[in-house]
């Protein structure tokens, strides 16, 4: 599942974004300006920047969030399995955007 945040405004789509993770109870991970940023379903107090998780860790994250933080457009895209397991009602066509 994939998800474009496209608000306008200083850092509006990353907030855009990551209250949309949180109304859907996904944890967002600690942003990184070398790569995207680590999601996982459920209540996380920490998910590392990720240049700190392994590739093993990579896997197992559920989705992460990527594009430009600053000025958008900020993508989340979430594995199919995940949404599957942990919020079948997310279940959508595979490409939504969000303009509000």
């Amino acid at each position: 599942m994939r998800i474009e945040f496209k608000q306008k405004g200083t850092f509006q789509a990353l907030y855009a974004a990551e209250a949309w993770c949180r109304e859907h109870g996904i944890s967002v991970g600690q942003s990184s300006a070398t790569g995207p940023t680590g999601l996982l379903f459920g209540k996380y107090d920490w998910i590392a920047k990720w240049r700190n998780l392994t590739p093993t860790e990579r896997e197992e994250l559920h989705g992460t969030m990527d594009g430009d933080f600053r000025e958008g457009p900020v993508i989340v895209t979430l594995k199919n399995s995940a949404v599957e397991t942990h919020a079948a009602s997310l279940q959508a066509p595979a490409t939504s955007s969000h303009n509000a």
